[in-house]
C-alpha cells in the first residue's frame, strides 16, 4: 500500500468518526452526561469513605507504594479503600472525558454545553492534583475541606448541563415573578452557607481521615449549633418556594419539590449525627444529601428562566 493510500484511508477514518460525532443533543449525549452526574455523585461517597474510615493516608501520591501504582500485600485494607478512591477518579473523568467528546461537533452551535463539559474535565484533573496536595499535606484540614466543595462544584455543573441539554439555546427570559427569582437567588446563598459551615464542622470533627490526626481548634459541638441556624433558614425558604410555585405554576415546582424532599431526609440525619457524635456512616449520608441537595438547588434556578421563542 503506498504512502498516498494510507494517508488519504487515514483521513477517511478521521471524516467518518468527526461525522458519526452528534451534531445535536441526542440519546447518547444524554446517557454519557447523566453517567457523568452520577459518578460526580457517587464519588461523593467513596471520597467520604476514604475519610470515615481513616484511610486518607493509606496510599502514597502519586503512586500508591514506592515503585507501584497499585497497593502492595502488606499494605492492609486502608490503601485498598484509598486506592478505590483514586479508580473512582478514573472513572469520573472517563466519563466526563466522554461527554466532551460527543459535544465537540457542537461547541459552536451549543457553546454553553461545550464549556460545561470543558470546565468538568479541566475540574476533575485539578481535583486528582488537589487530592495529592491533601495527602502530601497530611490530610491539611483546609485542602480537604475545599476538596469536598469543589466536588460539590462539578456535580453542580454536571447538572447544569443536564438541565441546559433539554433545552433550546438562544437568548431566555425570566420565567418566574422578579421577587421570586430574587428569593431564590437568596435560598442558593444559604444553601452555600450551609455547605461551608458544614464542611468546617466535619472537618472540626473526629473524622480527619486517619487515625493518627487529631483535630485541634472550633469545637464540632458549637459548629453544628451554628451549621444548624442557615440550614434550618434554607428549609423554610425552600418550604416557601415550593409552596409558591405550586400555587402559581411556576416551571421550577419540580425542582423546589425535589430539593424540598432532600431537605427533609438531610435535617433528622443531620440532627442524629450531631447528637450521636457524628457516627462515620450517617456523616456519608449527609455528604451525599448535600450533593443532591446541589444538584437540585441548580436545577431550580436555571428553571427561572426559559427560552424566548417558547415564551
Amino acid at each position: 500500500m503506498s504512502t498516498d493510500q494510507t494517508v488519504t484511508e487515514r483521513t477517511s477514518l478521521r471524516h467518518r468518526l468527526w461525522l458519526w460525532l452528534p451534531d445535536r443533543v441526542d440519546r447518547r449525549v444524554m446517557v454519557a452526561a447523566w453517567i457523568s452526574f452520577i459518578t460526580e455523585v457517587i464519588i461523593i461517597g467513596t471520597g467520604g469513605a476514604v475519610r470515615l474510615t481513616g484511610s486518607g493516608l493509606g496510599c502514597e501520591w502519586p503512586l500508591c507504594a514506592p515503585d507501584s501504582l497499585v497497593p502492595v500485600p502488606g499494605m492492609g485494607l486502608h490503601s485498598y479503600i484509598e486506592f478505590g478512591n483514586r479508580l473512582m477518579t478514573g472513572v469520573v473523568g472517563l466519563a466526563g472525558l466522554a461527554v466532551l467528546l460527543l459535544v465537540l461537533r457542537m461547541r459552536r452551535t451549543r457553546r454553553d454545553l461545550f464549556v460545561m463539559a470543558v470546565i468538568v474535565v479541566a475540574g476533575i484533573l485539578a481535583q486528582a492534583v488537589v487530592g495529592g496536595i491533601a495527602v502530601l499535606t497530611g490530610l491539611n484540614a483546609w485542602i480537604v475541606g475545599f476538596h469536598f466543595f469543589a466536588t460539590l462544584a462539578l456535580v453542580a455543573v454536571t447538572a447544569a448541563f443536564l438541565v441546559r441539554a433539554k433545552t433550546e439555546p438562544g437568548p431566555r427570559e425570566l420565567a418566574v415573578p422578579r421577587w421570586y427569582m430574587i428569593l431564590t437567588h437568596v435560598t442558593t446563598l444559604f444553601l452555600a452557607v450551609t455547605l461551608i459551615i458544614g464542611i468546617l464542622t466535619t472537618a472540626s470533627g473526629p473524622h480527619s481521615g486517619d487515625s493518627a490526626i487529631v483535630r485541634h481548634g472550633w469545637s464540632a459541638e458549637v459548629l453544628a449549633h451554628v451549621h444548624s441556624v442557615p440550614g434550618y433558614a434554607l428549609f423554610a425558604l425552600v418550604a416557601i418556594l415550593t409552596a409558591v410555585a405550586s400555587f402559581q405554576k411556576l416551571p421550577t415546582l419540580r425542582w423546589a419539590v425535589l430539593l424540598l424532599i432532600v431537605l427533609v431526609v438531610q435535617i433528622p440525619v443531620g440532627v442524629y449525627q450531631a447528637r450521636a457524635g457524628l457516627p462515620a456512616l450517617s456523616v456519608g449520608i449527609h455528604m451525599i444529601l448535600a450533593g443532591l441537595a446541589t444538584a437540585a438547588m441548580t436545577a431550580l434556578v436555571l428553571h427561572l428562566k426559559r427560552p424566548i421563542a417558547h415564551a
